[in-house]
């Protein structure tokens, strides 16, 4: 009998390398939420490594005697590579690859490999692919005289071409096409949001640091089932759901892409689409996790990229979720926000307050419609009830006396409409 093999992938041991360039920076910070990309991503780390410099080293990132020191953890630990906590160039990458003799990542492909595991759908599958092959792009550079060679064997005779500028070639072929596919989905999305605005129906958009609970709050709000887990970017792709209010008014919540520090460009260019879903919302539902020490730095970061993508002059609620994982009260405050409310998406804790909160915010937008409609006007009822927030409804002789908070478009034509 033949015997049977199993093949096991190996996992991956990593050193985190970052460098500090002045006193009291986040360098710290942002190796631990490195450390969670690199779990995330299916690695282990096996150790840490952080240089104070005055700049970043322009050839090898951090300098050549921590390259030594580098190389002996390497060894030490048994790691297969190393990830830097900055985007790295083609020359340091390079450059560390033969100093180091191994595997040479940096904090932006880890993101896109994560994001390359997590997408589901067409659209969110296009856009990785695009950040993909932009960051590839960049980092097209020769490897010493093999790339100038022509290809040899039958076929292949003649003026030829280096392989490098037909991987250059190849790949700006298919940004081309990404980018053309992108365009018909972004299209898509704006019919979209243009029906959402002809049915009079406000959006909130869900934004907030990656792993701040976004997804559950979605699902506790609207049972959407998406996916809710305890890692970096847990869900990739954008939802939307309807919520109705205990008045019967209607609001669509739409679930955004995590922020993080350090979000790469190439991501940000190829998720606009869908991080402009916040653009485009009438209110932003921001989420913090409470219990994340680092929270006033998430939040910065948040806001940060929501200037970066044009989102200003919204109505902002701020959650501070996860308050069943605080071990004692703590001062929480945004000054950017209108509102602000402790919640816990998990237990349900302050979610009738936001329900509540949105009612207030809906009806900011209305104006009190209040008088009688003749009796064959009762289909201006069925309107009030569908855009707005229907309060008092008696039948009398003279017609249906109505009070409700309508759209202020809408408050001019249903006025006209009634008796007197």
């Amino acid at each position: 009998m033949a015997e049977a093999f199993i093949i096991e992938e190996a996992e991956e041991r990593v050193i985190l390398v970052g460098v500090s360039v002045q006193e009291g920076d986040d360098t710290n910070d942002s190796l631990t939420e490195l450390a969670e990309l690199v779990q995330t991503a299916g690695a282990e780390v096996a150790g840490t490594a952080i240089q104070s410099r005055e700049n970043i080293h322009p050839g090898t990132y951090v300098g050549t005697g921590k390259l030594q020191e580098i190389r002996e953890m390497i060894a030490e630990f048994h790691a297969t590579g190393i990830v830097c906590d900055d985007e790295l160039s083609p020359a340091q990458l390079r450059n560390m690859e033969e100093i180091l003799d191994c595997k040479v990542m940096d904090r932006t492909l880890v993101i896109l490999d994560i994001f390359a595991a997590r997408a589901s759908t067409s659209e969110g599958k296009i856009q990785v692919e695009l950040a993909q092959l932009r960051y590839r792009l960049s980092r097209l550079t020769g490897l010493g005289i093999s790339l100038s060679r022509l290809g040899g064997g039958i076929g292949t005779r003649g003026p030829g071409e280096k392989k490098l500028e037909l991987d250059r070639r190849l790949i700006k072929t298919r940004l081309s096409q990404l980018k053309r596919e992108l365009e018909e989905v972004r299209r898509h999305r704006e019919i979209t949001r243009g029906q959402r605005s002809r049915s009079r129906i406000k959006v909130a958009a869900i934004v907030g640091y990656t792993n701040a609970g976004k997804s559950t709050l979605l699902n506790r709000l609207t049972s959407a089932n998406v996916l809710e887990e305890d890692k970096l970017f847990a869900t990739l792709d954008p939802t939307t759901r309807n919520l109705e209010l205990d008045s019967g008014q209607e609001l669509l919540l739409t679930d955004t892409v995590g922020f993080i520090r350090k979000l790469p460009h190439h991501l940000i260019e190829a998720f606009r689409s869908t991080l402009e879903e916040a653009r485009y919302a009438d209110i932003i539902i921001h989420v913090v996790d409470a219990s994340n020490p680092q929270r006033e730095k998430q939040m910065h970061i948040v806001y940060e990229t929501l200037q970066n993508l044009g989102v200003t002059g919204k109505k902002i609620i701020t959650l501070f979720n996860k308050q069943d994982q605080l071990e004692q009260d703590v001062t929480l405050k945004d000054f950017c926000a209108d509102r602000t409310l402790k919640i816990s998406a998990v237990s349900g804790l302050g979610l009738g307050e936001l329900k509540s909160v949105l009612e207030e915010m809906l009806r900011e937008d209305k104006q009190l419609l209040q008088g009688v409609f003749a009796y064959e006007q009762g289909g201006q009822l069925s309107l009030i009830r569908k855009y707005g927030e229907l309060l008092e409804e008696e039948y009398r002789e003279n017609g249906i006396y109505v009070k409700a908070f309508v759209p202020v478009e809408m408050y001019g034509s249903l006025e006209q409409n009634m008796n007197g």
